[in-house]
């Protein structure tokens, strides 16, 4: 009597604490600067605090992205990821904000190449996700990617459409995160006894303490240079201002630097679980909703002018207080549907075709030629297959 071997179920692959540590702290100071941005115009130390925060912020966000993204061929269930998790939640949010601002007394307008407020990193990130199994195939990805940030600010036609203007500025820091993960870099600090991690994130802090302390010291200049208009990369040298030709050497040293920031922000992690830990789970919630809680702030100009100097402090503890509640279960429960639908009944029962993964018409393929009248005794028919490699699966399997 023959029995049959208990199936197997593959080990659940154990997070990190390191990792949704970081994903929850630049989450956060996300919703802290778009959260203080109506404060900037007029509060020097309100637009101190903001240029500190982009200076690396969204660098974090997608170098995280970039770590955790696959740069294989993409297989039916990675493809379905990018639906689920990126292609649908766009539209279902867009055509929110379109129907909100037309409540509002807005026209109705859908407009899905334009995306709304922070929607473009959807557009982005999908785009990323397609193009660096491209891309890594070539000698020196991050340097070809940060030539194509470079060169794409030289040029007017690249702006907000589809949100191209971004993909490509902050493609590098996608890349500089695949590039960390290449490098193997996070077993190697996870296992670095505590003192001499404590001396990294001493670097780290007098690190942030310098950019922190210079950041108001040289206030006007940074408005000046338009400094900001720089780290949002939405825009052309010259749309900014700058039409000379060095131009890109700006956006060059600001990538270069952002990367140096990241990895410093980092180090400042912790690596142990923390009480924020489980709230790494739920950045893509923090992202999508927190915009429609600031909503009224950015558009009824409540915060606007000259404000006491207890505002600040109050906005961001405010902020901190959104990325908090956004990332309880019960508030993912509620909106699962809408950040990661399923929509089961969209897809095809078997992703796999008669053809692979291409629904051909009749005809489109080119006729087999004729094989010879007499293979040779012994050898295969010249119109087989070629044998496959042991480790290649067989078509269909």
């Amino acid at each position: 009597m023959h029995t049959r071997p208990h199936a197997t179920t593959p080990a659940r692959k154990r997070r990190v604490p390191l990792w949704d540590n970081a994903r929850w702290i630049a989450i956060t100071l996300v919703v802290i600067g778009h959260g203080i941005l109506p404060l900037i115009a007029e509060d020097d130390v309100a637009y101190s605090v903001y240029l500190f925060i982009y200076s690396f912020h969204v660098a974090v966000f997608v170098m995280v992205s970039g770590y955790f993204s696959k740069s294989g061929p993409p297989n039916a269930r990675a493809l379905r990821q990018i639906l689920t998790d990126i292609v649908f939640p766009f539209f279902i949010f867009e055509t929110i904000w379109t129907v909100l601002r037309w409540a509002l007394g807005g026209a109705f307008e859908p407009d899905y190449t334009t995306a709304s407020w922070t929607l473009w990193f959807l557009i982005a990130l999908a785009v990323w996700r397609i193009v660096l199994p491209y891309l890594v195939m070539l000698r020196y990805p991050l340097l070809i990617a940060i030539a194509i940030s470079i060169g794409a600010g030289y040029t007017e036609s690249i702006d907000a459409t589809l949100a191209l203007s971004r993909t490509f500025g902050m493609l590098p820091f996608f890349v500089f995160g695949w590039k960390l993960r290449q490098w193997q870099l996070t077993g190697r600090w996870l296992d670095l006894p505590s003192r001499v991690a404590w001396r990294w994130r001493a670097g780290a802090i007098a690190l942030f303490a310098a950019v922190l302390a210079v950041m108001p010291m040289a206030i006007e200049t940074w408005r000046d240079l338009r400094l900001r208009r720089f780290m949002l990369y939405d825009e052309s040298y010259q749309a900014i201002g700058y039409d000379e030709p060095w131009s890109g050497a700006i956006r060059l040293a600001l990538l270069l630097f952002a990367m140096v920031l990241t990895v410093a922000f980092l180090v400042l992690m912790p690596r142990r679980a923390t009480w924020f830990t489980p709230f790494g789970t739920a950045t893509m919630y923090i992202y999508l909703l927190h915009t429609f809680v600031l909503f009224p702030f950015r558009e009824t100009g409540i915060l606007a002018g000259d404000q006491p100097f207890w505002v600040l402090p109050a906005m961001i503890l405010f902020c901190i207080g959104i990325s908090v509640v956004l990332s309880l279960k019960p508030v993912r429960r509620v909106f699962r549907p809408l950040v990661e639908p399923r929509v089961r009944w969209l897809f095809r029962p078997e992703p796999s075709t008669a053809t692979g993964t291409l629904v051909l018409p009749p005809g489109a393929m080119p006729p087999r030629p004729e094989p010879p009248a007499d293979p040779a005794p012994g050898s295969p028919h010249p119109s087989a297959d070629p044998p496959l490699p042991p480790d290649e699966p067989r078509p269909g399997a």
